[in-house]
């Protein structure tokens, strides 16, 4: 049986689905990763978030970053893996998404916002750290071309970051408790595109893993969970999930 046979099978037999997605999954829509050969953390290092609040240089490079995939992000579609993945939700067969992803394109691909569960946050605007006002990527950056800078917020006055969670900043509670919830309640945990090194989200599949799930990890490199999973495929999620679910 091929690995996509099997694949096709596993889902088949699931009672419900727990969808943990990453970067890899995206890649095909021509958002770069962080970790692969030619991943974004290979050629600059993260701001930290303490770095980001004290350090007005740092908010600007952050700032910079952001308006200079502006580009990318805009051209970026959801691929055959996010509609694949949007099949599994539209079924029923998966409650709900996942993901480490900050580039909204679960939500694009037709899966409704409260059935996408953001562990990192979401790019694709702002939102004041201290009131929590949101704050649209367009203004901001006609702001930053005319002053070099991203202004207060404009309700309180407060720091204006992307409504991401950056590295030492505190994971959003909700979203962890939803994650746990969904996978505790599976029965297959289907990783699409991690890494998974980055914690606590990359402990979910372990915990799954214990619960009595089967846990299947499609991503091209290795990961640290390969020797626990019960199928471990190396090839283009696109592709594999694609056939699997019979998505085009």
């Amino acid at each position: 049986m091929t690995a996509t046979a099997e694949l096709r099978r596993l889902l088949e037999a699931a009672g419900r689905i727990a969808i943990f997605t990453g970067a890899g999954i995206s890649t095909d829509s021509g958002i770069p990763d962080f970790r692969g050969t030619n991943g974004v953390w290979t050629k600059m290092q993260p701001i930290l978030f303490q770095d980001f609040v004290a350090d007005p240089a740092a908010r600007r490079e952050a700032w910079r970053r952001r308006f200079d995939s502006d580009e990318v992000m805009r051209a970026a579609r959801p691929n055959r893996g996010h509609r694949a993945v949007a099949l599994l939700v539209r079924q029923g067969r998966a409650r709900a998404v996942i993901t480490q992803n900050i580039d909204g394109l679960h939500q694009a691909s037709g899966i409704p916002d409260d059935q996408v569960i953001e562990l990192h946050g979401n790019s694709t605007y702002a939102a004041c750290l201290d009131c929590g006002t949101r704050h649209e990527i367009a203004e901001l950056r006609a702001a930053f071309d005319r002053h070099g800078e991203v202004p207060g917020c404009t309700g309180c006055g407060g720091l204006v970051k992307t409504a991401t969670v950056s590295f030492g900043q505190s994971m959003p509670e909700e979203p962890m408790r939803r994650a746990q919830q969904e996978t505790l309640a599976a029965d297959l945990f289907l990783v699409l595109g991690s890494s998974l090194v980055v914690y606590p989200a990359a402990g979910f599949p372990e915990v799954a893993k214990r619960n009595g799930a089967h846990l299947v990890i499609l991503n091209r490199q290795e990961t640290p969970l390969d020797p626990i999973a019960d199928l471990v495929i190396r090839e283009g999620i696109a592709e594999v999930l694609g056939s699997a679910t019979g998505t085009n």
